[in-house]
């Protein structure tokens, strides 16, 4: 009944009752280090008497937190550490910012770190948490009334979220008991891959194929990322990380045959996906693959399928290492991710909401608005979780943070009327802390425990009960953003989703150029095509927010979908062709013939959405 309401609603609405996250069993170990992070650092604070010091290191711990999903402990390094080093650098530049500067002086200074921050954010994940982590240190640095020097406060936000990343990476994760516990998030994400070419190989010739498929794109992103990651050495050092390379190298051919197959389209026996299964569960238990059931070789797709197979047994029991095909992206890539259509965009969305933010809350302070007590800071540092496009679309965002806060503000009002203080407070925040994981599975409960924790803070650090003041503060910033959020800016509208589709298909144009050449380089051709299917998960992650949009704002973007649709198509019909090709050496009529065809419908598309991308090299087929 619920999930029919949510069909007949319109898409801006659905959107904000869904879950922005997979569901699935609690996460326990990040609860675990949730509990064991924000609470312990305040108390231990409170005690040595330097509570000032202890609410900045929880503020730390708590963006953490957010940041802290599930994946390996070497990716978790940069997941977490980049944006703590930017709410680091946040909090030194807003607390000398903030000192001797009326408000009109620093409303430009934090202006234009804004449009910095939001160009920089365009580069990937992680560095939009960074961007955010900056813009809200230099809203806290700028507007906590704390007696240390900026230095000591940027220390402590280092301490805060380098705690939570330390206990990443030495508590092992809950029933990890096969093999080196280290590698246990490295081990689930390649068993997944496997899963998933399984429960591809199952849907061909269903209509679940498509989903299928994409859950395929995810697993091998997460496997990639949670592989990858920052190294004192170059290459794998233990013989358990070497295996798990070699594990993950093996999937990919199985991967590619298992995306020939669902595009021919032509049911398979069920046996077909028990070999990957068996895989899967031998990188699960850390054991040897053992005998694998060979399916059918009739036709070029399954007989890819069955040496597949037979190099994954092979590299199962002798693996010593492999490609893992990551993304190679230089300076000049990254700078014109910033500048581009996208990151400029984005960088004056977000300069004009906190610009804005930082405004109206210096002229209420300077109204007394706020009375003797100052929290002015709430106000912008609300902005730049509400501007920030990857939690979903505008009106989404809207809705989810003010249920969120009003029924997280009155939660607080009703603990704080019986716990005792400061204990209860300091036990409150280490429970908010441990909810903060199962939260992330939808803004609206992430900011009501967001909100419980912050209010808490703020009572430690001396300072009343403040619910009324934090909900009108989070309503009045969901007013700013909406408003700035739905004005015109200049260039054309859209340029995030227009970006990453042109990425998109750069990335689709590189791989068949590859593959139309018939070279023999098939682990060139495994990268880019992982890295079109990657850049197409990201463009249709864009298109799919965009679409959510109100109708003012996703007009910009009608037919964004059709082209990612063909994309999707081409970069399938070009990996069914490469295992053709790897069979017979040539291209059937019909593979020729498909191909023209959605090369056309592809410019079509483009044309009408004002992408401009160079002609596909389709002479060849």
């Amino acid at each position: 009944m619920y999930r029919r309401v949510v069909r007949v609603l319109p898409p801006w609405l659905a959107h904000a009752l869904r879950a922005q996250a997979q569901g699935g069993p609690v996460p326990w170990s990040a609860v675990v280090r949730g509990a064991l992070a924000a609470g312990p650092l305040l108390l231990v604070a409170v005690v040595t008497g330097r509570a000032s010091v202890g609410v900045v290191a929880a503020v730390a711990a708590m963006l953490a937190g957010i940041n802290d999903r599930p994946g390996s402990r070497r990716a978790s390094v940069r997941r977490l550490g980049v944006p703590a080093l930017a709410g680091a650098v946040g909090m030194l530049a807003g607390t000398y910012a903030g000192q001797g500067t009326g408000g009109p002086v620093l409303t430009l200074i934090l202006t234009g770190l804004g449009l910095v921050a939001g160009g920089v954010s365009a580069v990937g994940p992680v560095a939009s948490a960074a961007g955010t982590q900056l813009l809200v240190g230099c809203a806290f640095g700028a507007g906590m009334p704390l007696p240390e020097p900026g230095w000591q406060r940027a220390l402590a936000f280092l301490v805060g979220a380098g705690w939570l990343l330390a206990l990443r990476l030495a508590l092992p994760t809950p029933g990890a008991l096969a093999g080196d516990y280290r590698f246990d998030g490295e081990r689930e994400a390649v068993a997944d891959v496997y899963d998933a070419v399984g429960g591809l190989l199952d849907a061909v010739g269903t209509a679940q194929d498509a989903a299928r498929r994409s859950a395929l794109t995810a697993a091998l992103d997460h496997a990639q990322d949670a592989l990858t990651g920052p190294r004192l050495r170059r290459h794998a050092s233990s013989a358990t990380e070497r295996r798990l390379h070699a594990q993950y190298a093996a999937a990919l051919p199985l991967a590619e045959a298992a995306t020939a197959l669902a595009w021919a389209g032509k049911g398979l026996c069920g046996r077909a996906s028990a070999g990957p299964r068996r895989l899967a569960a031998a990188v699960r238990g850390n054991t040897d693959a053992g005998p694998l059931p060979a399916p059918s070789r009739s036709m070029p797709a399954l007989r890819a399928l069955d040496d597949a197979l037979l190099h994954a047994a092979e590299a199962f029991d002798h693996g010593e290492g492999g490609d893992l095909h990551t993304r190679r992206r230089t300076g000049k890539d990254l700078l014109r991710a910033v500048v581009g259509a996208g990151g400029r965009e984005y960088g004056l969305r977000v300069a004009l909401c906190f610009g804005a933010g930082v405004a109206v809350a210096q002229a209420l302070r300077h109204a007394q608005w706020h009375g003797p007590h100052e929290h002015w800071y709430w106000l912008p540092a609300t902005v730049v979780f509400l501007v920030k496009p990857d939690l979903g679309p505008l009106v989404s965002r809207v809705l989810c943070r003010a249920a969120g806060t009003v029924l997280g503000a009155l939660a607080f009002a009703a603990f704080a009327a019986v716990l005792p203080r400061p204990e209860g407070l300091v036990a409150l925040v280490a429970l908010s802390g441990a909810l903060i994981p199962v939260a992330t599975r939808h803004f609206a409960a992430q900011t009501a425990v967001a909100t419980v924790l912050v209010l808490a803070l703020v009572m430690v650090g001396g300072e009343p009960q403040a619910s009324a003041s934090r909900i009108g503060e989070t309503l009045l910033a969901c007013a700013i953003v909406l408003v700035a959020g739905h004005l015109p800016m200049p260039g054309q509208r859209g340029g995030g989703v227009r970006a990453r589709l042109a990425a998109a298909g750069g990335a689709a144009q590189a791989y068949l150029a590859h593959v139309m050449s018939e070279s023999d380089d098939r682990a060139a051709r495994w990268g880019l095509r992982r890295e079109a299917y990657r850049t197409l998960a990201e463009a249709r992650g864009a298109v799919a927010r965009a679409a959510a949009e109100l109708p003012a704002l996703a007009r910009h973007t009608e037919g964004a979908d059709e082209v990612a649709g063909t994309l999707e198509r081409l970069v399938d019909m070009t990996t069914a062709c490469a295992v053709h090709l790897d069979d017979t050496g040539r291209l059937t009529p019909r593979h020729a013939r498909r191909l023209a065809e959605l090369v056309d419908e592809l410019e079509t598309g483009r044309r009408r959405l004002g992408l401009r991308v160079r002609e596909l090299p389709v002479a060849a087929a």
